[in-house]
């Protein structure tokens, strides 16, 4: 990785990983703190940053009115007393890590056999990726890809853990241009993993993040199907990150061909329904404006019309039901979503 590699004291290397744990916990109130803020693309959903907590059982707290345990507001853990080396990240600032640290976290990422130690390094250097100065060492000791590398981990939890450390890394443009390369990837984790799962959560985060600029919403024109379908399948939170994703993606013109062509499920427009969640419907009405706000040629029209169950004939064409119900709509409780009804149909 271009400097030497350290390697860690074993004795050290959990009370190591559940001060620094901690550090990244404190994230939240550190930004509060320093006013630090990242830009977000208006037209876009937010960025995901994602601040996780180890949750490993028989673990000590640790001791009351240390620095991370003020500063955080969390209960930081670690698995056994704190000893000289490792005690010395408690008087650092959280979001100050030594290199060192991030390359003893790498180092030790590379060769532990360990689900429970995994999880808690990924965790670590997850929460740790918060911070611009830690997302640029990482990508400048390679670890973007040596964390990328557990997205085919055996356990379900590493991978979870992988996806979040990706996810915060990817708040960093330079390193978008080393996360891209996983995306097939992450769309498989997708596809394959549980429906509602904290595996499809994450991995539909990190192509929030991905898609917020133009620049590689490209890579997931082959992705409008699955997130169609999970739409229909998933339960809420999950439909407000797909919905995030579509959001970013039909924001961009260019994008809209692909859109509009892919297959969708016909039942998508049921969605469209005062039962709906508001938070799902107000996303839901942000993606139809968009699309209708795309205005295809007579003879593109006809093209997509005799497409069978694609996206266009579900919800823009003539013969869609998405007309009357946002008629319906229209008497919606919600003063926003009347309005936003209200503009799509004038």
């Amino acid at each position: 990785m271009g400097d030497g590699t350290i390697t860690p004291r074993l004795g050290n290397m959990k009370a190591f990983l559940g001060l620094v744990a901690g550090a990244g916990a404190s994230y939240g109130l550190y930004k509060l703190i320093s006013g630090e803020s990242f830009k977000r693309n208006k037209k876009s959903a937010a960025n995901e940053n994602v601040s996780v907590r180890s949750s490993q059982p028989n673990e000590g707290k640790l001791q009351p009115g240390s620095l991370l345990a003020r500063v955080s507001g969390l209960d930081v853990v670690c698995p056994r007393p704190v000893d000289g080396a490792s005690g010395d990240v408690v008087h650092q600032s959280p979001g100050n890590l030594d290199p060192q640290h991030l390359k003893m976290l790498l180092s030790c990422l590379q060769t532990s056999n360990n689900t429970t130690d995994r999880c808690r390094i990924l965790l670590t250097l997850g929460n740790s990726s918060a911070f611009t100065v830690n997302q640029n060492l990482i990508r400048e000791f390679e670890g973007i890809h040596i964390i990328a590398g557990f997205l085919s981990d055996t356990a379900p939890e590493v991978r979870v853990q992988t996806l979040n450390a990706l996810n915060n890394l990817c708040m960093n443009i330079q390193n978008q241009e080393q996360i891209k390369v996983y995306v097939p990837q992450v769309l498989e984790l997708i596809e394959m993993s549980p429906v509602n799962s904290d595996l499809q959560l994450g991995a539909l985060r990190l192509l929030t993040n991905l898609s917020v600029t133009d620049k590689h919403q490209h890579l997931l024109k082959g992705s409008i199907t699955l997130l169609l379908s999970l739409l229909v399948v998933s339960k809420e939170t999950l439909q407000l990150q797909a919905l995030k994703v579509l959001v970013n993606l039909s924001s961009n013109p260019d994008m809209m061909d692909d859109i509009v062509q892919a297959q969708a499920p016909a039942s998508v427009v049921l969605l469209f329904d005062a039962r709906t969640a508001s938070a799902v419907l107000l996303r839901l009405l942000t993606f139809a404006g968009n699309l209708k706000a795309w205005r295809p040629s007579a003879q593109v029209a006809d093209e997509l019309r005799r497409k069978q169950d694609c996206l266009f004939r579900v919800m823009l064409d003539e013969s869609s039901q998405l007309h009357s119900r946002l008629v319906q709509l229209l008497s919606h409780p919600d003063v926003e979503i009347q309005s936003q009804v209200a503009h799509i149909l004038t």
